[in-house]
């Protein structure tokens, strides 16, 4: 899939600026409305190809690689950065409007952060499965920071074939297109990515206009959003519809890609 896009005559690669550095993307630059793809930690802007693919006939797609991640600007120790600041600064110096923008996990929490900053240029926003957590004290950030370093160490420490093995392993549903490009965004990500929020994720859903999905699966089987968080989304920001896959857990595009890709069609038709 990652070779498709990239020899694909359509497909294109390049930079856009953003406060103290860069976020690499790749762009379809078909004449339609515009979409913005925002990635998970870990991954890279070509782990949204499958996806792509399945909608580019009607976007503009932008797939991003996130500060730290893909071929984008790195993080050094102790360098604080914000996601969701970083898509806002793309979407605005690409020269984006009515955007649709779809964001996982911590991409999902950019994407909303984004769509809070500059609100008139996103039309509708889909969240699949974001990490809607209490903010922590500083001790628990620090185990939690070195806890994803040494994560990202032992992904170095590896090739991608044994990179591409283990996650076939541990996840025999996913599509085969759905491993290459996530073996190699491991080899790309930085140890620094971690994210650190300064606002509680409240904040964030309350400050969006645009009409918003947010995609869930069980928490029984690793989704990060509970019934709990649903009912406080709720009251937190009436404009959040929200759709539950059953069976599927974190990367729920990737284990119940069908299903998915109706609920987003079917948002994205909705007035």
């Amino acid at each position: 899939m990652q070779e498709t896009l990239s020899r694909s005559s359509t497909w294109r690669s390049g930079t856009v600026d953003v406060s103290e550095g860069k976020l690499a993307y790749y762009r379809s630059g078909t004449d339609a409305p515009p979409m913005v793809l925002v990635h998970g930690l870990t991954d890279n802007g070509l782990c949204w190809a499958r996806l792509a693919t399945a909608l580019v006939p009607r976007f503009d797609i932008v797939m991003l690689d996130a500060r730290g991640h893909g071929a984008s600007s790195r993080i050094v120790d102790g360098e604080k950065h914000d996601p969701g600041e970083d898509v806002a600064d793309a979407v605005r110096n690409l020269g984006l409007n009515d955007v649709i923008m779809i964001g996982h996990s911590v991409g999902a929490r950019a994407a909303a952060i984004c769509a809070g900053i500059v609100p008139g240029r996103v039309a509708k926003l889909i969240m699949e499965d974001p990490p809607l957590l209490p903010l922590t004290d500083q001790a628990t950030k620090q185990k939690r920071l070195q806890a994803f370093r040494d994560h990202v160490a032992t992904f170095h420490a590896m090739s991608e074939a044994e990179i591409m093995a283990k996650g076939k392993a541990e996840s025999p549903h996913w599509h085969d297109d759905d491993f290459p490009a996530w073996a190699t965004s491991k080899k790309q990500v930085d140890a620094e990515a971690y994210p650190q929020y300064a606002q509680p994720w409240q904040d964030n859903l309350a400050r969006i206009l645009a009409p918003t999905l947010l995609i869930h699966g069980e928490a029984e089987k690793g989704s990060l959003v509970t019934w709990q968080t649903v009912d406080e989304a709720k009251c937190v920001n009436p404009r959040l519809r929200f759709a539950k896959i059953e069976g599927a857990g974190h990367n729920i595009r990737r284990e119940r890609f069908p299903d998915y890709l109706e609920t987003v069609q079917q948002f994205l038709v909705d007035p």
